[in-house]
């Protein structure tokens, strides 16, 4: 059976996937992993690592040029200039 989660730290792995665009799974899981490399086991501990990894998400996000998915999405979508005229079907 899944073990219930605090409410304070699922809120902080849900700002963390929210900045980082991941599932709130994922986000829990890094948490997880990094707690578990550092050696850290209370609950406390886990809140201080997740709140740090969002203060490190909000100083990437802030220091590099801020865009929105929307204009990531269209930057992903533009062609090449070799794959412009490839056609999938004759």
């Amino acid at each position: 059976m899944a073990q219930i989660q605090d409410h304070g730290f699922m809120k902080l792995c849900a700002e963390l996937a929210s900045l980082r665009s991941i599932s709130l799974a994922s986000a829990r899981r890094q948490v997880e992993i990094l707690s578990a490399k550092e050696g850290l086991t209370t609950l406390e501990e886990k809140k201080t690592l997740a709140q740090k990894l969002i203060t490190e998400s909000l100083s990437t996000s802030n220091s590099s040029t801020k865009e929105t998915p929307g204009n990531q999405l269209d930057k992903l979508l533009e062609a090449l200039a070799e794959e412009e005229n490839f056609m999938l079907e004759d």
